[in-house]
């Protein structure tokens, strides 16, 4: 049995940009100090005009070279040293808004990422909870879904917001609002309109909200549909959509589970951050714990991970 990190993270370093052609120079992020920004941590990109905090949200159970990859070997000596096999790589500075110009993100750029992506070994699309001024369920985002499912590439929402006036409005508040219940309700309303069913062969994950959530917001997806006399079996909501969850060690699993089923729920450690989610013993942990059988641990661990990611 393999361990799988389904979420873990890498901190973007100047070189991170190098691929990026002498044309797209204006557009390459800059670290630049802020000193008089305590929330930055002291340094921040410098992308398109916004700035965002880079020495913030560090996790220092990790060392520098690891979690900015600068010493692949060192990261993987770490894992080695957590027992994980395997880790799912999310991004660090992408959790935020960075342009205001949405004629730099072109849908069919998108794919064509997508595509390369995939041939360069990615296991999954990265979104935020809101993007732009768009949700997931809006329809400028179907081809992207379309060709998720061609290419075995699921949708991974993340904790995160690419809404400039949602992150502005809550901007002091501590992430809850700004970045957890967008990914939430990004899944409420992803099966609220039934946008899986349009696309069958695509597969989606909720990252780094916990699962917590999951007993609340099927329930009241539920008695939505109900109230129209559409019966909805609650526990086989994330089955029938083709949705995993990442879940958290203190969630209270017996429970999540009665609603989610054993086989759409993965863990992650937020390797590399400091924040709610971040466990760096997470998946031992998991193990250790005995809070459910060992055979829902051993797919939490390395059964549901690989039918999300397809490794």
């Amino acid at each position: 049995m393999a361990v799988i990190d389904s979420d873990a993270h890498v901190l973007e370093t100047d070189h991170t940009w190098d691929y990026m052609l002498e044309a797209e120079r204006d557009m390459r992020p800059r670290i630049v100090p802020t000193p008089n920004d305590s929330a930055s941590g002291g340094e921040s990109w410098l992308v398109d005009g916004t700035y965002i905090g880079k020495a913030r949200n560090v996790g220092h159970d990790t060392s520098k070279e690891s979690r900015e990859m600068e010493d692949i070997k060192a990261r993987l000596k770490h894992m080695d040293e957590l027992d994980v096999d395997v880790q799912v790589l999310y991004p660090t500075i992408f959790l935020r808004p960075f342009t205001r110009r949405p004629e730099v993100l072109s849908m069919d750029k998108a794919i064509e990422e997508a595509r390369l992506a995939k041939e360069n070994g990615a296991c999954g699309i990265f979104m935020r909870g809101l993007e732009g001024d768009k949700h997931v369920s809006d329809a400028h985002f179907f081809p992207i879904y379309e060709e998720a499912g061609r290419l075995d590439l699921p949708i991974c929402v993340h904790s995160a917001t690419g809404s400039f006036v949602v992150h502005d409005y809550f901007l002091n508040e501590c992430g809850f609002n700004k970045f957890k219940l967008a990914v939430v309700g990004s899944f409420h309303s992803l099966i609220f309109n039934r946008i899986p069913e349009k696309f069958p062969n695509t597969k989606w994950a909720f990252i780094e909200v916990s699962s917590q959530w999951v007993p609340y917001a099927v329930h009241d997806f539920a008695r939505r549909f109900e109230r129209n006399g559409i019966k909805v079996d609650k526990s086989d909501v994330l089955r029938k959509n083709k949705i995993w969850v990442t879940c958290q060690t203190d969630d209270d699993l017996p429970y999540v589970l009665k609603y989610s089923g054993d086989d759409r729920l993965v863990i992650g450690t937020d390797y590399g951050h400091n924040d709610t989610s971040s466990e760096i013993l997470a998946l031992r942990k998991l193990r250790e714990d005995g809070a459910v059988p060992t055979s829902v641990v051993n797919k939490i661990l390395d059964d549901n991970a690989r039918a999300l990611y397809g490794l």
